[in-house]
């Protein structure tokens, strides 16, 4: 099992080894959003969180043009690209966070935000190992392991994004409502996309293994 993909030509390989980049970038973006949470005036971080979007999309674009270019390629082109899209949109997420946060004038670290961020630290560091693994899957229980803990690190945010909606309408302040729900709801809609990256990843083990 170890050797099922030993066979694959180096430009297949870097294939995967640009997949494994952009699992670096969602990782890295991620740190980002909690650096930024934990300091709102940061411009430095706006900045570094924008531009590790615009560059994940340049590795969405890369990983695109060799699956066009290749003919066998090491995964199924189509489990490739869904990974690649989950974690580009995954990147895109964050990226709006980032972007609501500005443009909602948001100066004081919403309640929640800052546990959901580190949760989603945590999420994007199973994709980055998983994606790390594909080229040669040693161990298959460990890959569905982690899989499993993608899931549980999601169902621990949408306990997370249920008690700051519960605590957010307790509010008066529809102004304040309509911001944070925005901000909260692309929170967990970030951490619903990694699962659906280790969902296709689960897929991909079963399927070889």
């Amino acid at each position: 099992m170890g050797q099922w993909l030993s066979w694959i030509k180096s430009n297949e390989k870097e294939l995967l080894t640009i997949l494994d980049n952009l699992a670096k970038k969602a990782v890295e973006t991620s740190e980002a959003v909690v650096v930024l949470l934990s300091d709102l005036n940061n411009v430095e971080q706006h900045q570094k969180i924008h531009r590790l979007e615009t560059e994940a999309d340049q590795l969405t674009r890369d990983i695109f043009s060799e699956l066009n270019k290749t003919f066998i390629t090491p995964l199924d082109r189509e489990d490739m690209q869904r990974i690649a899209s989950k974690i580009d949109d995954v990147i895109d997420f964050m990226d709006g966070i980032a972007a609501r946060l500005y443009s909602y004038q948001i100066t004081e670290t919403p309640p929640y935000c800052l546990k959901m961020a580190d949760e989603l630290v945590k999420a994007t560091q199973e994709v980055q190992y998983m994606i790390s693994k594909l080229q040669k899957i040693k161990n298959p229980k460990d890959m569905i392991e982690h899989c499993r803990n993608t899931s549980d690190i999601e169902h621990a945010v949408d306990d997370l994004y249920r008690d700051a909606i519960k605590e957010l309408f307790e509010s008066n302040d529809a102004i304040k409502i309509i911001k944070l729900k925005d901000i909260y709801e692309t929170m967990e809609t970030a951490s619903d996309r990694c699962v659906d990256v280790a969902d296709v990843i689960e897929d991909i083990v079963l399927k070889y293994t």
